[in-house]
């Protein structure tokens, strides 16, 4: 069984940049199809890996672990004439908690640094218990489509909220102090979130955009919104192709 689920962009067009995608607790790749063929449609390489394992015990063990899947799935998208940057790492949940407590790092690897990094549904530090699967899937999404999509895929772990993230992890990923340029995805109606937290994050760090979704739960990347979602992680990547300036500016507008 591969390591991994790929998706290529459109045949004939340049691929713009690569995207790998780092699910959160409980999820799997197949939960990250519909993002991936998405972004990939935007002639972007996307590969989405499995959740990373995080011991409380042994976090640098496992940071490091994690840091050597990255670059590994980094090198593994690389065609004959090389990588084609930039190369942007998405996250959810623990995914995204990793990610930033990878990056919060005194010694962050200089193997498999990113040119940028998309945080989405990064949990605060709750120890609230979700209860059963419907109640779950109320905390997750309201997409019938995405409920169906994790209630459907056998491998998708049923109780994974009630973990807690590692509390290192999660202080790791606040107080990061990382220049790489991120973008905050979080929903205002994401019952996970520590959006206090979020907001003093964000504006800390010199190259960040929180940007909040309304309605949204904590699942914001397959939520209800997540056309508008995946637009914002398009303009994103836009942007950054643009050395982070914005390729459209509004100068009127009734809405």
């Amino acid at each position: 069984m591969t390591e991994y689920s790929d998706h290529h962009g459109p045949e004939g067009l340049r691929t713009r940049g690569t995207i790998l995608v780092v699910p959160g607790r409980g999820e799997t790749r197949a939960t990250y199809a519909r993002l991936g063929k998405r972004l990939a449609a935007d002639a972007y390489r996307v590969r989405v890996i499995d959740t990373p394992a995080l011991d409380a015990d042994d976090l640098t063990a496992s940071l490091s672990a994690f840091a050597a899947r990255l670059a590994d799935a980094v090198e593994g998208t690389a065609p004959d004439d090389g990588l084609v940057r930039p190369v942007v790492l998405v996250g959810a949940d623990s995914g995204a908690a990793a990610i930033a407590a990878l990056l919060g790092r005194t010694d962050p690897p200089a193997d498999w640094q990113p040119d940028a990094v998309v945080l989405a549904g990064l949990p605060g530090e709750t120890a609230d218990t979700v209860g059963t699967w419907d109640l779950e899937l109320d905390v997750r999404t309201s997409c019938p489509t995405h409920r169906s999509t994790l209630t459907q895929d056998p491998q998708v772990r049923r109780g994974s909220l009630d973990d807690a993230v590692p509390g290192a992890v999660l202080t790791a990923a606040y107080d990061s102090e990382t220049a790489v340029p991120t973008l905050f995805l979080v929903g205002d109606a994401d019952p996970l979130a520590d959006h206090e937290a979020l907001t003093r994050t964000a504006k800390s760090l010199p190259a960040a955009r929180l940007s909040i979704v309304h309605s949204a739960h904590h699942d914001v990347l397959n939520d209800l919104q997540h056309r508008s979602v995946s637009a914002e992680v398009v303009t994103f990547l836009e942007t950054l192709r643009n050395e982070l300036r914005p390729l459209i500016s509004v100068q009127s507008s009734a809405w």
